[in-house]
């Protein structure tokens, strides 16, 4: 059901994480600890219990701290984002402060706003520049783009849909339908906008890291992708916020060493802001 979990995968996810950064010998074995023994009670087929992630998040952070009391003495203090893991006796962290730190990196700041803010329905004309010719008209369609937060404004997701025109092996334009989905979001560890594209175009999935720059209210984003076997392309896409309705994709790819513009997009938000 919506907002609950399975505790036995949950939970077991959490103690191995856990157990992977302090070390195999001062961590409790997973089939021995005590959260893992209520796991197995809560999972018997008689009783078929659905746990609220609340009353997981509650027995595993209980869990976390009477065993960071049992290998540490040193008291808990307050910790920033950026800060280095404490370490307890022997070299290694300590557990309440790590908790507390992986609270801290899940919240929401600025970065995640700038994302948001771009949440709503928006129309976009596209130009692709095929023809290696520079001077050559590019070829021009529209569609639909949709731009939505989700997981508590941790991540927008956005849906686009369009006609375009497409060379087949007999090197005719045919029409299609466009779909392409993304993921945008703001990693508090890595310090950076992060991204993946998939579409109906083809089978992989493209991952994206980048910055902004507030000065210009500019997204700068580089990836790169193998669109054939061997053939790896390094693109970067330059998003330009105009106003609260408007914004610009330009998106550069590097063709032997040089850098060419291969497409723009122009969205234009669907009822103004």
């Amino acid at each position: 059901m919506p907002g609950q979990i399975s505790i036995v995968g949950f939970s077991c996810f959490i103690l191995r994480r856990l157990r992977g950064k302090v070390g195999h010998a001062n961590f409790p074995d997973l089939r021995t600890c005590y959260l893992p023994r209520v796991v197995r009670r809560c999972q018997n087929p008689a009783m078929k219990i659905s746990i609220p992630l609340t009353v997981i998040l509650l027995a595993i952070l209980l869990a976390t701290s009477s065993f960071a009391q049992t290998t540490s003495t040193s008291p808990a203090g307050a910790l920033s984002p950026s800060a280095a893991q404490p370490a307890a006796p022997g070299g290694q962290p300590d557990q309440q402060e790590m908790m507390k730190q992986m609270m801290e990196l899940s919240k929401l700041n600025e970065n995640h706003k700038l994302l948001a803010d771009l949440d709503g329905n928006w129309t976009y004309t596209i130009k692709f520049w095929m023809n290696p010719d520079p001077n050559a008209k590019p070829q021009e369609s529209k569609g639909t783009a949709v731009r939505k937060s989700i997981m508590n404004g941790r991540f927008s997701t956005l849906d686009v849909t369009g006609k375009m025109e497409i060379p087949g092996p007999d090197g005719k334009k045919k029409e299609m339908t466009f779909v392409g989905h993304g993921i945008e979001g703001y990693d508090n560890v890595k310090k950076k906008f992060v991204g993946s594209w998939v579409d109906n175009m083809g089978t992989g999935i493209m991952f994206s890291e980048g910055t902004y720059d507030p000065t210009t209210k500019t997204f700068t984003y580089t990836s790169e992708f193998e669109t054939i076997p061997g053939m790896k392309q390094q693109i970067r896409e330059v998003i330009k916020v105009t106003d609260n309705n408007h914004h610009t994709l330009e998106w550069y790819e590097n063709h032997g060493g040089q850098e060419v513009k291969t497409m723009e997009i122009n969205y234009t938000r669907a009822g103004k802001k």
